[in-house]
């Protein structure tokens, strides 16, 4: 079973590569909870490994595709508060 670990924001704002970095190198994936009671989460992927997988699961999934376009359709809320700017 792979492991799961829940992260504030505020820990990814601090020190971003580090965590992305711990990631990574744990192969835990990160469950980030974010401001509005929002989730988003976090895997370290193999380079290695071709992603074909996904692709096939999406062609082949139509409940997965109206997801997809759903929120692709959606507004989005910025990450940063304060109005912050990407750079």
């Amino acid at each position: 079973m792979m492991a799961i670990r829940t992260i504030p924001f505020s820990r990814l704002q601090a020190d971003l590569k580090q965590t992305l970095d711990e990631c990574a190198e744990s192969g835990e994936a990160l469950v980030v909870e974010m401001p509005y009671q929002r989730l988003l989460a976090i895997q370290s992927l193999d380079p290695q490994e071709d992603d074909s997988l996904m692709d096939n699961f999406l062609a082949s999934n139509p409940q997965l595709q109206a997801l997809v376009a759903k929120a692709k359709a959606s507004p989005r809320k910025p990450f940063g508060g304060r109005g912050s700017n990407a750079s």
